[in-house]
């Protein structure tokens, strides 16, 4: 339900034998101002006269990518007098501009990548390519805000060189409920798993939207068993969360815990309370059947979900409410949802700057400077620094009844269209206050409902987020295709469950046992743990 700038890492793998000649060339030109003598000025740490040149490569998507001229490089030039000349490509084409860039031996001063997990990302950091950011951490405000444990995660040999991008940590998608129908029904909300499944027979039973027609059902899904109402960290197929007999975590996708959640399922879609025939629906079909008023359950967030579709939801069922399923109590005590990553992408910098102590100090205050975060009755004209961020309100923004419109990216009319992270570093996830800037309703109080919850709510920090592997990067797709292939089998009856054992075994002789291992060993030596916070 959210954008991301997209990166494919088998692509990058034709970039890392050009790497050692970009980190030889030149960062970027300097140029002086003249002195009162005709002379150059003094080079001084927090001499603002100097004026330097400063590149960069980032990637939009179609229609936000902005001019290379546009009215908010001029006014980052002028703010923090450097001559920026960031290279914004549309993504579709950003690996075939990076393999340029970097062939050509000319890398930017400032790189953004996606996916710190990629294997190149580590390749080019222990080659000398990026700059160690650690030292700086403790020298602006927003880098001050990144928790320890997303550090750790950028980290390659003990050394940190991304400098994450804000993403909320604890707002994954998670199951939501139509309340009108539970009220409806006089249901209560469910706490257990025999619980939901008994709502979500009523729901396809019992005439739920009181229309006397048995048009409904309980749960919305689509193929690769999307969603997997996980009702915590617990039964969360992707956290690695539970131990195998050798004391290893392992992905909940092998557990029986797994097993035990695909039965309720097979059962609940052979009683016709889940979609008929998912497995070959897409997300967008599915996403239908709920907004459409035929399913009951399905899952939200704060942040980014469609007020398109919960219009259209509104328009067809008035009285509609959606609110979050809290996390159920596992039968270890637990009780939460896994939290994400708590960033999305990397910026990084030329390793060349640690000769320019000058013009790296002028980055990081231009970096800083964009990663601001502004409260939500802040963003507008009252706030100088939301005002410039956003090229000016009545040009780049206007604020109309509280709500904020911004002009698109392709336009060129905000600093924000050009910086390489504008992300915003909250102090929380409920700084945000996404909710505030729905329009419609019925999901501004979802998602409010969602924030409260959320808020209140511990979180399972996902280990794995923290290490790299090689096998997970190459493997992990293929192995999680294969698993949802032959569970979507086990849910439909053509494979049995009795066979549980062997498909464990074949996931891991497909690459599997040796991702555990990887994994385990990074965790360890690196001292990292599964955490609730």
């Amino acid at each position: 339900m959210r954008l991301k700038k997209l990166a494919t890492s088998s692509a990058l793998v034709l970039l890392s034998a050009s790497v050692l000649a970009a980190c030889s060339s030149n960062s970027g030109s300097s140029t002086s101002s003249p002195s009162p003598s005709g002379g150059q000025s003094s080079a001084k740490p927090d001499d603002k006269s100097k004026k330097f040149t400063v590149t960069s490569i980032d990637y939009r998507y179609a229609g936000n990518v902005p001019p290379a001229n546009g009215k908010g490089i001029e006014l980052i030039n002028e703010k923090f007098n450097i001559d920026f000349k960031p290279q914004v490509v549309v993504v579709s084409d950003y690996l075939q501009k990076l393999s340029a860039v970097v062939a050509s031996g000319e890398l930017p001063d400032i790189i953004t990548l996606e996916n710190h997990q990629d294997a190149n990302y580590a390749k080019w950091a222990k080659q000398g390519a990026f700059l160690p950011v650690d030292e700086f951490m403790s020298q602006y405000d927003t880098f001050k805000l990144i928790p320890d444990n997303i550090k750790k995660s950028v980290m390659v040999d003990g050394k940190m060189y991304g400098i994450p991008r804000y993403f909320p940590m604890n707002y994954s998608l998670t199951p939501m409920i139509r309340k009108d129908w539970l009220d409806n029904l006089g249901l209560k909300m469910p706490t257990s798993y025999e619980e939901l499944k008994q709502v979500a027979l009523a729901f396809t039973n019992n005439d739920p939207d009181k229309n006397g027609k048995k048009d409904t059902y309980g749960l919305a899904m689509s193929s690769n068993i999307n969603p997997p109402y996980s009702m915590g960290a617990y039964w969360d197929f992707l956290a690695w969360y539970h131990k195998d007999a050798d004391g290893n975590v392992v992905p909940g996708i092998i557990t029986e815990t797994r097993k035990e959640l695909l039965m309720w399922l097979a059962d609940l879609y052979k009683q016709g309370a889940a979609t008929p025939d998912f497995a070959v629906l897409n997300w967008g079909q599915t996403n239908n059947e709920y907004y459409g008023g035929k399913a009951g359950i399905f899952i939200g967030t704060p942040k980014g979900m469609s007020e398109t579709s919960s219009q259209g939801l509104s328009d067809i069922a008035p009285k509609a409410e959606m609110v979050p399923i809290p996390p159920f109590k596992a039968p270890d005590g637990s009780q939460g949802y896994t939290s994400g990553a708590g960033f999305s992408g990397i910026t990084l910098l030329n390793a060349k700057l640690a000769k320019e102590p000058e013009k790296l100090k002028r980055i990081l205050e231009f970096l800083d400077y964009g990663r601001k975060f502004y409260p939500y009755d802040q963003r507008n004209s009252s706030n100088a620094d939301f005002d410039w961020m956003n090229g000016k309100s009545g040009s780049g923004y206007t604020v109309d009844n509280g709500q904020l419109k911004l002009e698109s990216g392709e336009k060129g009319l905000k600093p924000a269209d050009y910086y390489p992270d504008s992300s915003g570093w909250a102090p929380s996830d409920i700084a945000n206050e996404f909710s505030k800037n729905y329009k419609v309703p019925l999901l501004k109080n979802a998602a409010a409902q969602f924030e409260k919850m959320h808020a209140e709510t511990k979180h399972y920090y996902n280990p794995v987020n923290s290490v790299f592997s090689e096998t997970r990067l190459s493997k992990e797709a293929d192995l999680w295709k294969y698993m949802y292939e032959e569970q979507t089998k086990m849910i439909y009856g053509q494979r049995p469950f009795s066979d549980w054992d062997k498909l464990v075994k074949e996931w891991k002789d497909k690459g599997g046992a040796q991702m555990i291992k990887e994994v385990n060993d990074a965790l360890k030596a690196a001292n990292i743990k599964g955490e609730w916070k």
